[in-house]
């Protein structure tokens, strides 16, 4: 079984979690923005199916 050579120190490891953490962040104003886009029409590069009820209205 692999085991580690030596114990990871509390900052480097705070800082894994710090990056971990952001790249969440990160995907979550991503997803917020593409929703607004989408919402507002001006979405360019997403391409999403219409139902027929709403292209009647």
């Amino acid at each position: 079984m692999a085991v580690p050579k030596k114990k990871t120190s509390k900052g480097k490891r705070n800082q894994r979690h710090a990056i971990w953490k952001a790249k969440a962040n990160d995907a979550a104003a991503k997803a917020l923005s593409l929703g607004k886009s989408i919402l507002s029409g001006r979405a360019q590069g997403f391409v999403y199916p219409v139902s027929e009820d709403q292209e009647e209205d």
